[in-house]
Protein backbone atom coordinates (compact mmCIF):
# COMPACT_ATOMS: atom_id res chain seq x y z
CA UNK A 1 0.00 0.00 0.00
CA UNK A 2 2.77 2.27 1.17
CA UNK A 3 4.99 1.14 -2.25
CA UNK A 4 1.57 2.20 -4.40
CA UNK A 5 1.22 5.69 -2.65
CA UNK A 6 4.72 6.39 -2.69
CA UNK A 7 5.05 5.77 -6.96
CA UNK A 8 1.56 7.89 -7.28
CA UNK A 9 2.74 10.67 -5.16
CA UNK A 10 6.50 10.44 -7.62
CA UNK A 11 4.71 10.48 -10.59
CA UNK A 12 5.24 13.53 -13.24
CA UNK A 13 3.57 14.35 -15.58
CA UNK A 14 5.00 14.61 -18.80
CA UNK A 15 5.30 18.08 -20.07
CA UNK A 16 3.61 19.69 -23.07
CA UNK A 17 6.48 19.58 -24.99
CA UNK A 18 7.20 15.82 -24.64
CA UNK A 19 3.65 15.19 -25.38
CA UNK A 20 3.81 16.71 -28.64
CA UNK A 21 7.56 15.24 -29.53
CA UNK A 22 6.05 11.87 -28.68
CA UNK A 23 3.18 12.41 -30.60
CA UNK A 24 5.03 13.42 -33.85
CA UNK A 25 6.98 10.19 -33.86
CA UNK A 26 4.15 8.30 -33.83
CA UNK A 27 2.09 10.49 -36.71
CA UNK A 28 4.16 12.04 -38.10
CA UNK A 29 3.04 10.67 -41.41
CA UNK A 30 -0.22 12.61 -40.63
CA UNK A 31 1.60 16.18 -39.77
CA UNK A 32 3.54 16.09 -42.98
CA UNK A 33 0.02 15.52 -44.66
CA UNK A 34 -1.13 18.75 -42.84
CA UNK A 35 1.84 21.27 -43.94
CA UNK A 36 -0.04 21.81 -47.15
CA UNK A 37 -3.40 23.09 -45.63
CA UNK A 38 -1.83 24.43 -43.15
CA UNK A 39 0.21 26.54 -45.83
CA UNK A 40 -2.86 26.99 -47.69
CA UNK A 41 -4.58 28.81 -44.98
CA UNK A 42 -1.58 30.92 -43.61
CA UNK A 43 -0.75 31.92 -47.55
CA UNK A 44 -4.47 33.04 -48.76
CA UNK A 45 -6.13 33.28 -45.44
CA UNK A 46 -4.28 34.48 -42.66
CA UNK A 47 -1.87 36.42 -44.20
CA UNK A 48 -3.97 38.85 -46.78
CA UNK A 49 -5.22 40.33 -43.36
CA UNK A 50 -2.83 42.46 -43.63
CA UNK A 51 -4.23 44.35 -45.96
CA UNK A 52 -7.69 45.38 -44.01
CA UNK A 53 -5.87 48.28 -42.77
CA UNK A 54 -6.60 50.62 -45.56
CA UNK A 55 -10.29 50.04 -44.05
CA UNK A 56 -9.24 52.83 -42.03
CA UNK A 57 -6.42 54.92 -44.25
CA UNK A 58 -6.42 57.11 -47.29
CA UNK A 59 -4.96 54.12 -49.25
CA UNK A 60 -2.38 55.43 -51.92
CA UNK A 61 -0.09 52.85 -53.97
CA UNK A 62 2.49 55.21 -54.30
CA UNK A 63 2.79 55.20 -50.85
CA UNK A 64 1.83 51.57 -49.39
CA UNK A 65 -0.14 50.34 -46.57
CA UNK A 66 2.04 51.73 -44.08
CA UNK A 67 2.83 54.76 -45.35
CA UNK A 68 -0.69 55.83 -46.74
CA UNK A 69 -2.73 58.63 -44.11
CA UNK A 70 -4.71 56.98 -41.38
CA UNK A 71 -7.79 58.20 -41.51
CA UNK A 72 -9.69 56.48 -38.95
CA UNK A 73 -13.57 55.22 -39.14
CA UNK A 74 -13.82 57.75 -42.35
CA UNK A 75 -14.94 55.38 -44.62
CA UNK A 76 -17.38 53.36 -42.58
CA UNK A 77 -19.11 56.70 -41.40
CA UNK A 78 -19.23 57.03 -45.59
CA UNK A 79 -20.82 54.22 -46.00
CA UNK A 80 -23.50 54.41 -43.56
CA UNK A 81 -24.26 58.07 -44.67
CA UNK A 82 -24.16 56.50 -48.44
CA UNK A 83 -27.67 57.15 -50.19
CA UNK A 84 -27.16 53.79 -51.77
CA UNK A 85 -26.93 52.26 -48.23
CA UNK A 86 -30.59 51.11 -47.06
CA UNK A 87 -30.97 50.17 -51.04
CA UNK A 88 -27.58 47.91 -51.27
CA UNK A 89 -28.35 46.53 -47.32
CA UNK A 90 -31.97 46.21 -48.33
CA UNK A 91 -31.27 43.80 -51.42
CA UNK A 92 -28.70 42.28 -50.04
CA UNK A 93 -31.15 40.84 -47.15
CA UNK A 94 -34.12 39.85 -49.59
CA UNK A 95 -31.92 37.84 -51.71
CA UNK A 96 -29.96 35.98 -48.75
CA UNK A 97 -33.48 35.55 -46.78
CA UNK A 98 -34.99 34.30 -50.06
CA UNK A 99 -32.16 32.08 -50.85
CA UNK A 100 -32.29 30.58 -46.95
CA UNK A 101 -36.03 30.53 -46.43
CA UNK A 102 -36.43 28.47 -50.27
CA UNK A 103 -32.87 27.26 -50.58
CA UNK A 104 -32.04 26.10 -47.67
CA UNK A 105 -34.84 23.50 -47.30
CA UNK A 106 -34.44 22.59 -50.88
CA UNK A 107 -31.42 19.70 -50.67
CA UNK A 108 -33.06 18.09 -47.54
CA UNK A 109 -36.25 17.76 -48.81
CA UNK A 110 -34.49 16.19 -52.29
CA UNK A 111 -32.11 13.96 -49.60
CA UNK A 112 -35.01 12.75 -48.10
CA UNK A 113 -37.03 11.75 -51.29
CA UNK A 114 -34.07 10.27 -52.32
CA UNK A 115 -33.93 7.92 -49.48
CA UNK A 116 -37.46 6.59 -50.61
CA UNK A 117 -36.36 5.51 -53.94
CA UNK A 118 -35.85 1.93 -54.31
CA UNK A 119 -34.83 1.70 -58.30
CA UNK A 120 -31.15 2.22 -57.77
CA UNK A 121 -31.33 3.19 -61.75
CA UNK A 122 -33.64 5.48 -61.41
CA UNK A 123 -32.38 7.09 -58.48
CA UNK A 124 -28.59 7.31 -59.93
CA UNK A 125 -30.40 8.86 -62.78
CA UNK A 126 -31.95 11.49 -60.37
CA UNK A 127 -28.45 12.19 -58.48
CA UNK A 128 -26.93 12.81 -61.62
CA UNK A 129 -29.19 15.37 -63.28
CA UNK A 130 -29.14 17.33 -59.65
CA UNK A 131 -25.39 17.19 -59.58
CA UNK A 132 -24.81 17.93 -62.70
CA UNK A 133 -25.08 21.93 -62.46
CA UNK A 134 -22.96 22.27 -59.57
CA UNK A 135 -19.97 21.49 -62.05
CA UNK A 136 -20.94 23.25 -64.91
CA UNK A 137 -19.23 26.93 -65.05
CA UNK A 138 -20.77 29.72 -63.62
CA UNK A 139 -20.70 31.98 -66.70
CA UNK A 140 -22.34 29.19 -68.73
CA UNK A 141 -24.72 29.47 -65.81
CA UNK A 142 -25.79 32.77 -66.43
CA UNK A 143 -25.54 32.70 -70.03
CA UNK A 144 -28.05 30.21 -70.55
CA UNK A 145 -30.32 32.07 -67.65
CA UNK A 146 -30.28 35.06 -70.04
CA UNK A 147 -30.81 32.90 -73.08
CA UNK A 148 -33.76 31.18 -71.53
CA UNK A 149 -35.41 34.23 -69.59
CA UNK A 150 -35.21 36.52 -72.86
CA UNK A 151 -38.73 37.59 -75.05
CA UNK A 152 -38.24 34.85 -77.02
CA UNK A 153 -36.91 32.24 -74.24
CA UNK A 154 -37.80 28.78 -73.70
CA UNK A 155 -39.28 29.65 -70.23
CA UNK A 156 -40.54 33.49 -71.52
CA UNK A 157 -42.49 31.52 -74.03
CA UNK A 158 -43.71 28.37 -71.76
CA UNK A 159 -44.94 30.69 -69.14
CA UNK A 160 -46.75 33.00 -72.18
CA UNK A 161 -48.90 30.27 -72.43
CA UNK A 162 -50.56 30.42 -69.42
CA UNK A 163 -50.89 34.49 -69.65
CA UNK A 164 -47.50 35.76 -68.89
CA UNK A 165 -46.05 38.55 -71.06
CA UNK A 166 -43.30 37.56 -73.28
CA UNK A 167 -40.84 39.86 -72.07
CA UNK A 168 -36.90 39.94 -70.89
CA UNK A 169 -37.22 38.77 -67.69
CA UNK A 170 -34.09 40.38 -66.55
CA UNK A 171 -35.35 43.74 -67.41
CA UNK A 172 -37.84 43.67 -64.95
CA UNK A 173 -36.65 44.51 -61.41
CA UNK A 174 -39.39 43.10 -59.75
CA UNK A 175 -38.68 39.67 -61.50
CA UNK A 176 -34.54 39.84 -60.65
CA UNK A 177 -35.18 38.17 -56.96
CA UNK A 178 -37.24 35.18 -58.20
CA UNK A 179 -34.71 34.15 -61.25
CA UNK A 180 -31.68 34.47 -58.82
CA UNK A 181 -33.26 32.20 -56.10
CA UNK A 182 -34.99 29.42 -58.41
CA UNK A 183 -31.71 29.64 -60.34
CA UNK A 184 -29.63 29.65 -57.37
CA UNK A 185 -31.56 26.93 -56.04
CA UNK A 186 -31.30 24.67 -59.29
CA UNK A 187 -27.58 24.89 -59.27
CA UNK A 188 -27.01 23.73 -55.53
CA UNK A 189 -29.92 21.32 -54.74
CA UNK A 190 -27.95 18.30 -55.64
CA UNK A 191 -24.69 18.79 -54.38
CA UNK A 192 -26.06 20.23 -51.03
CA UNK A 193 -28.04 17.28 -51.11
CA UNK A 194 -25.09 15.20 -50.43
CA UNK A 195 -24.55 16.22 -46.60
CA UNK A 196 -28.10 14.69 -45.75
CA UNK A 197 -27.71 11.80 -47.61
CA UNK A 198 -24.50 10.86 -45.98
CA UNK A 199 -26.45 11.58 -42.48
CA UNK A 200 -29.61 9.61 -43.68
CA UNK A 201 -27.43 6.14 -43.87
CA UNK A 202 -26.28 6.67 -40.30
CA UNK A 203 -29.53 6.21 -39.08
CA UNK A 204 -30.32 2.66 -37.51
CA UNK A 205 -32.48 0.62 -38.84
CA UNK A 206 -34.12 -1.20 -36.23
CA UNK A 207 -35.97 2.28 -35.39
CA UNK A 208 -37.57 1.90 -38.60
CA UNK A 209 -38.38 -1.96 -38.20
CA UNK A 210 -39.86 -0.65 -34.02
CA UNK A 211 -41.97 1.79 -36.06
CA UNK A 212 -42.90 -1.10 -38.89
CA UNK A 213 -44.21 -3.40 -36.04
CA UNK A 214 -45.80 -0.63 -34.53
CA UNK A 215 -48.06 0.38 -37.31
CA UNK A 216 -45.92 3.54 -38.38
CA UNK A 217 -46.02 4.74 -42.00
CA UNK A 218 -43.10 5.85 -44.32
CA UNK A 219 -44.66 9.58 -43.45
CA UNK A 220 -44.88 9.08 -39.92
CA UNK A 221 -41.19 7.23 -39.73
CA UNK A 222 -40.05 10.47 -41.84
CA UNK A 223 -41.88 12.92 -39.11
CA UNK A 224 -40.62 11.11 -36.32
CA UNK A 225 -37.58 9.22 -37.11
CA UNK A 226 -35.56 10.37 -40.06
CA UNK A 227 -35.92 14.20 -39.32
CA UNK A 228 -34.69 13.99 -35.77
CA UNK A 229 -32.19 11.46 -36.95
CA UNK A 230 -30.71 14.08 -39.08
CA UNK A 231 -31.55 17.42 -37.12
CA UNK A 232 -28.07 17.98 -35.33
CA UNK A 233 -26.21 18.00 -39.57
CA UNK A 234 -29.22 20.62 -40.57
CA UNK A 235 -28.50 22.88 -37.64
CA UNK A 236 -24.64 22.37 -37.67
CA UNK A 237 -25.31 23.66 -41.73
CA UNK A 238 -27.60 26.04 -40.94
CA UNK A 239 -25.29 27.73 -38.75
CA UNK A 240 -22.70 27.49 -41.29
CA UNK A 241 -25.08 29.43 -43.64
CA UNK A 242 -25.77 32.39 -41.03
CA UNK A 243 -22.04 32.95 -41.28
CA UNK A 244 -22.28 33.76 -45.17
CA UNK A 245 -25.87 35.35 -44.67
CA UNK A 246 -24.59 38.61 -46.55
CA UNK A 247 -22.44 36.94 -49.20
CA UNK A 248 -24.57 37.19 -51.76
CA UNK A 249 -21.86 36.22 -54.65
CA UNK A 250 -20.77 39.31 -56.32
CA UNK A 251 -19.93 36.85 -59.59
CA UNK A 252 -23.26 36.00 -60.57
CA UNK A 253 -25.13 39.29 -59.61
CA UNK A 254 -21.96 40.85 -62.07
CA UNK A 255 -23.18 38.62 -64.91
CA UNK A 256 -27.20 39.17 -64.76
CA UNK A 257 -28.03 41.96 -63.50
CA UNK A 258 -27.90 45.50 -65.30
CA UNK A 259 -28.75 49.32 -64.65
CA UNK A 260 -32.28 48.77 -65.73
CA UNK A 261 -32.57 46.48 -62.48
CA UNK A 262 -30.11 48.25 -59.90
CA UNK A 263 -32.98 48.88 -57.47
CA UNK A 264 -33.83 45.41 -56.44
CA UNK A 265 -30.36 43.59 -57.78
CA UNK A 266 -27.84 45.65 -56.51
CA UNK A 267 -26.17 44.00 -53.51
CA UNK A 268 -23.09 44.79 -50.87
CA UNK A 269 -20.66 42.48 -53.03
CA UNK A 270 -21.27 44.07 -56.43
CA UNK A 271 -21.52 47.98 -55.10
CA UNK A 272 -17.90 46.87 -53.31
CA UNK A 273 -16.85 45.96 -57.15
CA UNK A 274 -17.40 48.51 -58.73
CA UNK A 275 -16.30 51.29 -56.05
CA UNK A 276 -13.11 48.94 -55.69
CA UNK A 277 -11.99 48.06 -59.16
CA UNK A 278 -14.40 49.90 -61.43
CA UNK A 279 -13.65 53.24 -59.39
CA UNK A 280 -10.35 52.42 -57.89
CA UNK A 281 -11.47 53.46 -53.89
CA UNK A 282 -9.54 50.92 -52.47
CA UNK A 283 -10.21 51.54 -49.05
CA UNK A 284 -13.57 52.80 -48.87
CA UNK A 285 -14.23 48.99 -50.95
CA UNK A 286 -11.99 47.36 -47.94
CA UNK A 287 -13.81 49.23 -45.35
CA UNK A 288 -17.24 47.82 -46.58
CA UNK A 289 -15.74 44.23 -47.05
CA UNK A 290 -14.81 44.53 -43.67
CA UNK A 291 -18.43 45.53 -42.32
CA UNK A 292 -20.07 42.93 -44.00
CA UNK A 293 -17.40 40.46 -42.53
CA UNK A 294 -18.10 41.50 -39.12
CA UNK A 295 -21.85 41.50 -39.49
CA UNK A 296 -21.91 37.72 -40.42
CA UNK A 297 -19.41 36.80 -37.66
CA UNK A 298 -21.59 38.20 -34.94
CA UNK A 299 -24.98 36.45 -37.23
CA UNK A 300 -22.48 33.19 -36.74
CA UNK A 301 -21.76 33.75 -33.32
CA UNK A 302 -25.84 34.41 -32.48
CA UNK A 303 -26.96 31.47 -34.70
CA UNK A 304 -24.34 29.29 -32.69
CA UNK A 305 -25.93 30.52 -29.39
CA UNK A 306 -29.17 29.83 -30.16
CA UNK A 307 -28.30 26.71 -31.64
CA UNK A 308 -26.88 25.37 -28.64
CA UNK A 309 -29.27 26.32 -26.15
CA UNK A 310 -32.48 25.24 -28.38
CA UNK A 311 -31.09 21.73 -29.35
CA UNK A 312 -27.37 21.60 -27.80
CA UNK A 313 -26.18 21.25 -31.43
CA UNK A 314 -23.30 23.70 -32.23
CA UNK A 315 -19.91 24.46 -33.91
CA UNK A 316 -17.81 24.84 -30.73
Amino acid sequence: MKGSLATAQGYVKPSFGSRLKADFRGNYQLYIMLIPVVAYFLLFHYKPMYGAIIAFKDFNPRKGVLGSDWVGLEHFASFITDPYFGRIVGNTLIISLSTLIFGFPAPIILALLMNEIRCNLFKRTVQTLTYLPHFISLVVICGMIRDFTMDNGVITVFLSYFGFPRETMLNKPNLFVPVYVISEIWQTVGWGSIVYLAALTGIDMELYEAAELDGAGRWKQTIHITLPSIIPTIMVMLILRMGSMLNVGYEKIILLYNEAIYSTSDVISSYVYRRGLLQNDYSFSTAVGLFNSVINFLLLIAANQISKRANDSSLW
